[in-house]
């Protein structure tokens, strides 16, 4: 079964932090590299990060590179996102996903139903 699940959202003012956390199936976990993409209003979806289940590298995109941290927990079948020093321009509905392209933020196979994050300034 198909199976990405993300933790709630929240409400935070800018430059305070958010974590969320992803669980996934373990043949997703075992199959895909894990990480997250952000869709916010009007916008389109945008790649922000992701680990390599092949070799544990991390990318991010630039727009929260220095500020976001992914790590996993193979154990657990879970992926957190950690996010710090938030903007406004970080709200946005996040995905947790399944890439092909990890390196490339690139690839989407599955995700999630999706979580808000809304920064307030």
């Amino acid at each position: 079964e198909v199976q990405l699940v993300e933790s709630e959202g929240g409400l935070v003012q800018a430059g305070g932090s958010l974590r969320l956390s992803c669980t996934a199936s373990e043949f997703l976990f075992d199959d895909f590299s894990i990480g997250w993409f952000r869709q916010a209003p009007g916008k389109e979806r945008e790649g922000v990060s992701c680990i390599s289940s092949s070799d544990g590298n991390t990318y991010y995109a630039d727009s929260v590179k220095g500020r976001f941290t992914i790590s996993s927990d193979n154990a657990k079948n879970a992926v957190y996102l950690q996010m710090n020093s938030l903007k406004p321009e970080d709200t946005a509905v996040y995905y947790c996903a399944a890439y092909y392209y990890c390196s490339e933020l690139d690839g989407l196979q599955y995700w999630g139903q999706g979580t808000q994050v809304t920064v307030s300034s």
